[in-house]
């Protein structure tokens, strides 16, 4: 069975479909610009371009980036604020011609799907994937088991939102280098999360993952395993359609 995930982002809105057998996209995912203000009608109309684009007519499922109990919005740190309180699933499904939708956390989405086909698969223990982006995205994993909308990225750092020290945004808004970005800020932020929670994996994903090579080897002393996203950033769209399927949507 193929699902239908969207993964908006603080920069783009991307989907495809997805073959859940294999947790894998069955064509080339398409992308379109988030805008800004990322409004809920913006957004809604970005997300429809998306599923409309392939001819769509099946279950979608949605990564949002804030906390999303049942289908309501309830923080919106990198969207605009006006979506706080929205039904997401109803205002996406209405613009969808009644498509059934579900939503969801992005990182938590990314978490679901690195636990089952990626770097995560067969992993007990406590496990924490961090999507590094706009800002950062947390999922936490207890033996097999999401906890969901943790929103790590908000921990305090320096007085400050974690992400907005440690995200790959600020590594580019403020023009640092791999030594100091890793090697200092994203360093320590890892070595919090590990003594809050004494993970025994990390799972370092969003689109930096695919310059695990540059990084990985700078973020020394933490104790946990720390390894790239296997799926790298298409595991928001892998997970978004897993959690579509499994409500039956």
């Amino acid at each position: 069975m193929n699902v239908f995930g969207v993964d908006i982002g603080g920069s783009g809105i991307k989907g495809a479909p997805v073959d859940l057998e294999r947790g894998d996209l069955t064509e080339p995912r398409h992308k379109v610009l988030t805008p800004h203000p990322a409004t809920p009608d913006g957004v809604a109309g970005g997300v429809a371009e998306v599923v409309r684009h392939f001819g769509w007519s099946g279950p979608v499922g949605v990564t949002f980036p804030g906390v999303v109990t049942g289908s309501t919005v309830r923080t919106a740190a990198n969207v605009d604020k006006g979506w706080i309180g929205v039904d997401a699933g109803r205002l996406l499904s209405d613009r969808l011609d009644g498509l059934p939708v579900t939503v969801l956390n992005d990182a938590d989405a990314a978490g679901v799907a690195e636990m089952t086909f990626g770097a995560g698969r067969g992993r007990t223990g406590t496990v924490v994937l961090l999507t590094l982006g706009t800002g950062i995205g947390s999922a936490v994993f207890t033996e097999g088991r999401l906890v969901p909308n943790t929103e790590l990225g908000h921990l305090e750092l320096k007085g400050h939102d974690a992400e907005k020290r440690a995200s790959t945004k600020a590594k580019e808004d403020e023009d640092l280098s791999w030594e100091h970005w890793a090697g200092r800020r994203l360093k320590k932020y890892l070595a919090h999360v590990e003594m809050l929670f004494s993970p025994e994996l990390f799972i370092i994903g969003g689109g930096v993952s695919r310059k695990a090579d540059r990084f990985l080897h700078l973020l020394d002393g933490i104790r946990a395993e720390i390894v790239p996203a296997e799926l790298q950033n298409n595991a928001g769209i892998v997970g978004a359609a897993m959690t579509a399927r499994k409500s039956g949507s």
